[in-house]
């Protein structure tokens, strides 16, 4: 999965694989949609940062690389296991905060502050509550979303609604959007002021 052509892996990702491969994770983040979150992170100072998705902590290590001392991070996933292995890997860092629970809910409840990027790696945020995640995300924040191009994984219909997402996105006035034929098929939008 490393790439020699890559700068500054974060020290922790090659220990992130060898748990990915003895635990039989199978649904990794690819690495240059890490560099991508980091390079964005890096823009906001004193940024507030959420990953719907947490995973074995794979992007996070690249997101936390982003981070200016003054920043937090929030990352949210259902698996148990996961968040324990993530923890494992980033409790440390007091700028991260790790939950374990059902990403729908968390949305729907969050009365936070409003955030500077999120990234929106599992179905809630992205298939799911859609509209209630794009509101918790600052005028001048980015909205990150990955395997937009077709997966050999991809259940049946799975298309169509990936299909239904992007045009969704792209119809929304309040956003600029950006999709790439780059690593697993990136959306990058920006929210702007809605002049409507």
């Amino acid at each position: 999965m490393n790439d020699s052509s890559i700068p500054n892996i974060p020290k922790v990702y090659p220990q992130l694989e060898a748990k990915c491969k003895e635990i039989g994770f199978t649904m990794p983040s690819d690495i240059y949609i890490g560099t991508l979150l980091k390079s964005l992170i890096a823009s906001k100072l004193k940024g507030n940062v959420l990953e719907l998705g947490t995973g074995i902590g794979l992007s996070l290590a690249w997101m936390i690389e982003g981070l200016d001392e003054h920043s937090n991070l929030i990352s949210i996933d259902n698996d148990s296991e996961l968040i324990g292995i993530a923890k494992e890997f980033f409790s440390y860092d007091p700028r991260i905060q790790l939950i374990c629970t059902d990403g729908s809910t968390w949305i729907n409840k969050y009365s936070g502050p409003a955030f500077d990027l999120i990234f929106a790696d599992a179905w809630p945020g992205k298939y799911s509550e859609l509209d209630e995640t794009l509101q918790l995300l600052k005028v001048g924040g980015f909205y990150v979303i990955d395997d937009m191009n077709p997966q050999p994984s991809w259940p049946d219909g799975h298309a169509e609604k990936a299909e239904n997402l992007v045009e969704y996105l792209k119809s929304r006035e309040d956003f600029t959007m950006t999709k790439m034929n780059w690593s697993t098929g990136v959306i990058l939008c920006t929210k702007k002021i809605n002049m409507i």
